[in-house]
């Protein structure tokens, strides 16, 4: 793994080819495109010490202005603890909303900050064991930056995530570098490469979880777009009862108009 990571890292650093499509999973501040009026989603399998999860969610922006959009996720959750059966249906919905606070464009480039909210309603059942949702309102509020240029991107957004009832708040963090490995073309066709870095720290507990998440990401057209993911954790509490052993995503989107 570590072989493949430190060549990972060298085909990232060494590319310096044209184009850029959003970042797989970590938040974009293009709000056009491919993260406008569309449709994303993706099937993320997730395997744990005690479990295996398989999550589908649907994710539907509508850009209200160039500068505002707003949008909401359904995830449908699979959840197999070892040895029992599964438990599946909706898990907890959630609408957000993205206000582009600061951009700035050059020649082939640019620099973005947006403000994002989204709040989660707790719409999953939770009789079922394993429950299927927190059974709580939770509110993110975060902040999302990206500098893109045609030869690279570099993404980020971080954020506190609050929950009700008084349960305990973490802040969510992920960082993306993205590079192309085709030269810029007509009719649009692009293969671009991510190295990503997602994480989530628990202030109360001092507790960080961290993952690396290299992924690829192929563009045929104007409308639609594949790609995968592998997230690999390298940081967890030694305390964690149900140890993540790795999750693998696998998603596309489509613009609508």
């Amino acid at each position: 793994m570590y072989r493949a990571t430190i060549l990972l890292l060298a085909l990232v650093f060494a590319t310096t080819l044209m184009a850029q499509g959003p970042p797989i999973t970590t938040e974009t501040p293009v709000m056009l495109g491919l993260e406008g009026n569309g449709i994303r989603t993706f099937g993320k399998f997730i395997s744990t010490e005690k479990a295996k999860v398989y999550v589908q969610p649907i994710g539907i922006p509508y850009n209200v202005t160039s500068k505002f959009q707003i949008g909401t996720v359904l995830p449908f959750k699979v959840i197999k603890p070892n040895e029992q059966s599964a438990v599946k249906g909706l898990s907890d919905i959630a609408v957000f909303a993205k206000l582009q606070l600061y951009k700035k464009d050059g020649t082939a480039k640019t620099f973005r900050i947006l403000a994002a909210i989204k709040e989660t309603f707790p719409t999953a059942k939770t009789t079922t064991t394993p429950q299927l949702g927190t059974g709580l309102f939770q509110t993110y509020l975060g902040l999302i930056f990206g500098r893109i240029s045609s030869k690279a991107g570099l993404y980020g957004d971080f954020g506190i995530n609050i929950p009700s009832g008084g349960a305990t708040k973490n802040l969510i963090y992920n960082l993306s570098f993205g590079v192309p490995l085709l030269p810029q073309q007509y009719p649009q066709k692009q293969l671009n490469l991510f190295l990503e870095m997602n994480g989530n720290y628990i202030p109360v507990a001092d507790a960080n979880t961290l993952f690396l998440s290299p992924g690829l990401q192929f563009i045929p057209g104007r409308r639609v777009l594949f790609e995968v993911s592998y997230q690999y954790p390298i940081i967890q509490p030694g305390n964690t009862l149900n140890k993540t052993n790795y999750r693998f995503l696998l998603g596309t989107r489509f613009l609508i108009n």
